[in-house]
């Protein structure tokens, strides 16, 4: 028998440490080759490490949330034959990691009793079988009484004429037991003294360095505009109605795609990226579009390369794709990474504003806020029209604020005219 020692891979873009994320092994375990073992997190993307080798593992190098070296001992697996380093010149036993926990390890405390100032919040007798707004026959004072005592008068049996409750049964009821319906309306109301540690690792860690990141570096300004999209939603659903079973359906989004490529072509400083380092701005005639996805292990920009090419359903099939990667943490690097200008959409949780975080190094962000039916005024007539935000932010130190009140007005009128937005 032998031992095949796995270090951390060179992963490439000069990359010289990575974060190790989650164990899909422990030590005991058996495994074959290209069976995933860990996943490690680069600054762009979570990257599954496969074993190249059949085997049983002997021993994990590190433990979740743990930042290790390119090059350092990962895993250590006991194969047939030598393996890649013969037991007799093995190094001293790499420290066990504990069985790895999920991406975010949770630390719970053990909840103190819950605090019951009636008796009625830990002794319950056996309910009655009444509706919720039928009153039981009871006197003032057993009414009173039940109140002091926190009971719900219409749960406890009347042993008196007709039904009617006594201070016996109210006694009664609170000897009888601890267990009923009533139990959990008391315990909403109980004292809490739990507490609970998330360990911010893997994805949650980068967002969470990439966006104080970026509000530490960038000038953020954000502006907020109104826009009228009953015409643009009209022309999508005529769209989805007559292509969509051919073609698939149309979201809003594309349409917003094809609006900030078109703006792009007045307004080129948004389609910029900015080194601070060494002062430098670069703008670029392709359009990358960042399109921010909510997933299970955090918010990923997927994106939307060369926009500037693409028609609506092009653009419509690869937001899909692209979102459905980053969902299911199949996402790459190259798909993650390159975004000249980012869109972000909370779709029907949009709100009313919002001020969206730059993706450094971008210099804007277009955000996208819910469609909402309003009164307005148009030529002098009361109508009914679908009304959206676009909640945008922008890099200060590159973009001045006409500018940026320009470009959404660009945008605006590109959605309120849908037909401009194809007139070349």
């Amino acid at each position: 028998m032998g031992t095949h020692v796995i270090k951390m891979p060179d992963i490439g873009e000069g990359i010289a440490e990575v974060e190790l994320s989650q164990w899909h092994v422990k030590v005991g375990d058996l495994v074959v080759e290209d069976q995933v073992l860990a996943d490690v997190m680069t600054d762009k993307a979570m990257v599954d490490i496969p074993s190249p080798v059949h085997g049983k593992v002997i021993a994990l190098g590190g433990q979740p949330g743990e930042v290790m070296a390119v090059g350092s001992v990962l895993i250590s697996i006991e194969v047939e034959g030598a393996g890649n380093l013969k037991e007799s010149a093995a190094p001293a036993p790499v420290k066990e990691a504990p069985v790895a926990p999920k991406a975010e390890a949770v630390v719970e405390s053990k909840p103190a009793p819950a605090a019951a100032p009636r008796p009625a919040a830990v002794c319950q007798g056996p309910m009655v079988a009444r509706e919720a707004d039928e009153r039981p026959l009871a006197s003032p004072a057993v009414r009173k009484h039940a109140l002091d005592l926190g009971i719900q008068l219409r749960l406890v049996r009347g042993s008196g004429p007709a039904g009617r409750v006594l201070h016996d049964d109210l006694d009664a009821y609170l000897a009888q037991g601890q267990s009923n319906a009533s139990a959990p309306v008391a315990a909403a109301y109980a004292q809490r003294n739990d507490e609970e540690q998330i360990q911010v690792i893997g994805m949650r860690r980068k967002i969470a360095q990439r966006m104080q990141d970026a509000t530490q570096r960038a000038a953020h300004f954000s502006y907020v505009e109104e826009i009228d999209v009953t015409a643009i939603e009209e022309l999508r659903a005529h769209l989805n109605e007559k292509h969509g079973a051919s073609r698939g359906k149309l979201t809003l989004l594309p349409f917003l795609v094809r609006a900030l490529v078109v703006a792009l072509r007045d307004f080129p400083q948004m389609n910029a990226r900015y080194d601070d380092e060494a002062q430098v701005i670069t703008r670029l005639g392709a359009v990358h579009v960042g399109v921010a996805t909510q997933s299970d292990v955090g918010l990923m920009v997927p994106v939307v390369r060369h926009a500037e090419a693409r028609s609506l359903w092009d653009s419509a099939i690869e937001i899909s794709r692209l979102a459905n990667a980053a969902r299911n943490g199949k996402a790459s690097r190259d798909e993650l990474s390159g975004s000249t200008i980012t869109l972000t959409s909370l779709g029907a949780l949009g709100g009313i504003v919002s001020t969206p975080v730059l993706n450094l190094p971008e210099v804007a962000i277009v955000g996208v806020n819910k469609i909402v039916e309003r009164p307005m005024v148009v030529k002098g007539q009361v109508v009914i029209r679908k009304m959206m935000n676009l909640s945008s932010s922008f890099d200060h130190r590159v973009v001045d604020g006409m500018d940026a009140a320009l470009f959404i007005q660009a945008i605006r009128g590109l959605i309120e005219q849908p037909a401009t937005l194809f007139v070349e």
